[in-house]
């Protein structure tokens, strides 16, 4: 099971596709404080429609009390548009945890400063960067493919 981490989430829409998200690939979502909503928002609950009661959701009051339930830091993987190693090139594995961070800004220096593991989504210089529910989705379907490459 992955465990998909959104630090700060700011809009109830792109938390609720990444519930969703979440329940059909069968990874834990991991919500960190403070949020841009309240979490009983119709909007999050309208895009993760009906599937939010099946969702293994946690919340957490501050990065610090998250970072209490990480077994192994070194499979943290800080997903950046400053980083420069793409998700592509990353072996992930089962349990891995995957930290998105707020849709205006990003994850912070201070959270950033706290792993080594930081990866980008290769995009066109177009762009500064993909909506987070893409980014996820991008993220997610790689690493359960190469997961269950492992497993065969």
């Amino acid at each position: 099971m992955l465990n998909i981490v959104l630090i700060e989430p700011e809009i109830p829409n792109n938390t609720g596709n990444i519930g969703r998200l979440c329940v059909g690939t069968e990874s834990k979502l991991h919500l960190v404080h403070p949020f841009g909503f309240v979490i009983n928002d119709k909007n999050l609950k309208r895009s993760g429609l009906d599937y939010w009661v099946h969702l293994d959701v946690t919340e957490y009051a501050n990065v610090e009390e998250w970072m209490k339930n990480i077994p192994d830091t070194s499979r943290v993987f800080l997903m950046s548009s400053h980083a420069e190693k793409s998700y592509l090139e990353n072996d992930f594995r089962d349990g891995d945890w995957l930290v998105f961070g707020k849709e205006s800004v990003g994850l912070s220096k201070e959270v950033l400063g706290l792993f080594e593991n930081h990866l980008t989504i290769p995009m066109s210089k177009l762009i500064r960067s993909f909506n987070i529910a893409n980014s996820v989705a991008f993220v997610v379907g790689e690493a359960k493919r190469q997961i269950s490459l492992h497993s065969e």
